[in-house]
């Protein structure tokens, strides 16, 4: 097992380096990526919350534990909660304050729905090497993308493939949705948000003294505007780190003919699952059927 790990980072190495995905594919050259403007001490403090996976953690039977390489001797954490092999497979960027293992009920959960769920980490949280960055963690989506592509494909998997991101995580996959919209089936953003400014300044950043604008910083609204496959917008009502609007500001700019938002009444940022679970579960299921109709 090492030795195919050592072997498959060395063919991501060669292939970012050619500027080829691992399907020989014209790929973004990630080396590319600068988020520097946003990482410096005062922002990365206050944007990742990392911490390490408890030792007494261990996934169900049915979740394999997976370390994908992503450049530089690093190695990001994943947890895949398997269901079928021909079911649809969601790949999961979660909140700043959250690690995989987190998500274990979660994706038994999914599972039982006949959902294949696979949660990945940031630099430095859970079983992850390294420090997370801005830069780091938008790079490093892309190399999970396609080390995600490559492991289901050898591995017989065979249904959806649907990019999920929650909070922070939403920046992740909306990366990947502006860039891969071919390649994926279908888009989730949970508590999702439209403009970085506001997020910033709600977490104690002078964003004028740093010379920060919304054409440096993410670009969620921009990225959502260029997706037109299935998307599901889920967002809390009294949402209080990013407020509703976000999420409606992203429903409202995506061209898709197949998109719905999910208001989950009376819950915040951090009680989604506390208030809404059965329609955030139903909600994803109805939001899968449509995926399959589509595709």
């Amino acid at each position: 097992m090492i030795l195919q790990r050592l072997i498959f980072f060395a063919i991501i190495t060669f292939s970012r380096y050619k500027n080829k995905d691992l399907r020989g594919e014209e790929m973004k050259d990630v080396s590319r990526m600068d988020y520097s403007i946003l990482d410096r001490p005062e922002i990365l403090n206050f944007l990742f919350y990392p911490r390490p996976e408890g030792s007494l953690s261990s996934p169900s039977g049915n979740a394999e534990v997976m370390l994908i390489p992503v450049g530089d001797g690093l190695l990001v954490g994943a947890r895949l909660h398997k269901a079928e092999k021909e079911a649809p497979v969601i790949l999961f960027f979660h909140g700043n304050g959250e690690i995989v293992s987190d998500y274990d009920d979660l994706g038994q959960m999914y599972s039982s729905h006949g959902i294949n769920f696979l949660p990945v980490d940031y630099r430095g949280y859970g079983r992850s090497s390294g420090t997370p960055t801005v830069t780091g963690m938008m790079r490093d989506c892309h190399v999970i993308f396609d080390y995600v592509k490559q492991w289901l494909d050898t591995n017989t998997y065979t249904g959806l493939l649907i990019i999920m991101g929650r909070s922070l995580g939403s920046a992740s996959a909306l990366e990947l949705g502006s860039h891969y919209e071919e390649e994926i089936d279908g888009l989730i953003i949970e508590s999702g948000f439209a403009y970085a400014i506001p997020l910033l300044r709600l977490l104690g950043v002078n964003t004028d003294a740093l010379g920060i604008s919304e054409e440096k910083g993410f670009c969620n609204i921009d990225k959502i505007r260029n997706f037109a496959k299935p998307v599901l917008v889920i967002h809390a009502e009294y949402d209080h780190i990013i407020p509703f609007s976000d999420g409606q500001d992203l429903f409202d700019a995506c061209p898709s003919l197949h998109k719905k938002i999910l208001k989950i009444e009376g819950a915040n940022h951090n009680t989604i699952f506390a208030y809404g679970l059965e329609n955030y579960m139903r909600g994803i299921r109805e939001f899968v059927e449509t995926a399959s109709l589509e595709s």
